[in-house]
């Protein structure tokens, strides 16, 4: 059944709720799975790093969530990007794993400071560059969680006549968005 299957909710098909069950996760529908991130390149990483472990030892979760907290949550680096990243660093003897025991913080070698000192400007704040062209996607994607909101109230609270209604509004907003994607094919052709 197109590669679905429910086995007990697991993986595949259509969970409890009747949310579709993807490999990854559940998903409710509102577009990707995904959450919305920038994919960067591994420089972008690497940068990141340095600039973060020049504040201060981090560990490699840590460095994870100031990456996303800064670039106000347009970028996560996944774990498969940011220990390769930091195994590479420590290879090229730019970052050392602080002794002890646990999560393993790493810092910058005397190496490591004069790169970034030297580096200091093309290295930037990688984070910034996340979020570049997103200002208007951001507040976009703010106004479709309000419009959503009003909805799930409209269908909670509202009437027979009133769910009609807002489904009339919802289903004439949704035309409007691909007419005005129509509109600008065309005028690209022109």
């Amino acid at each position: 059944m197109h590669g679905f299957a429910y086995r007990s909710g697991r993986c595949g098909g259509f969970g409890r709720q009747g949310h579709m069950r993807h490999r990854h996760g559940m998903h409710g529908g509102w577009g990707p799975p995904s959450r919305g991130r920038r994919r960067m390149r591994r420089g972008d990483v690497r940068a990141a790093v340095l600039v973060l472990l020049d504040e201060g030892p981090q560990t490699g979760y840590g460095l994870m969530s100031e990456i996303e907290r800064r670039s106000d949550e347009a970028w996560r680096p996944s774990p498969g990007s940011m220990y390769p990243t930091l195994a590479m660093l420590e290879d090229e003897g730019l970052i050392r794993p602080q002794p002890g025991e646990g999560r393993t913080p790493y810092e910058l070698t005397d190496e490591g400071r004069a790169h970034v000192e030297e580096h200091r400007e093309e290295l930037g704040e990688p984070w910034a560059r996340s979020t570049q062209g997103l200002g208007e996607g951001l507040e976009l994607k703010s106004l479709i969680g309000q419009v959503a909101a009003a909805s799930w109230q409209v269908a909670m609270t509202g009437d027979q006549a009133q769910i009609e209604r807002g489904k009339d509004v919802l289903n004439e907003a949704r035309r409007s968005l691909y007419r005005l994607l129509a509109d600008d094919d065309v005028a690209d052709e022109e």
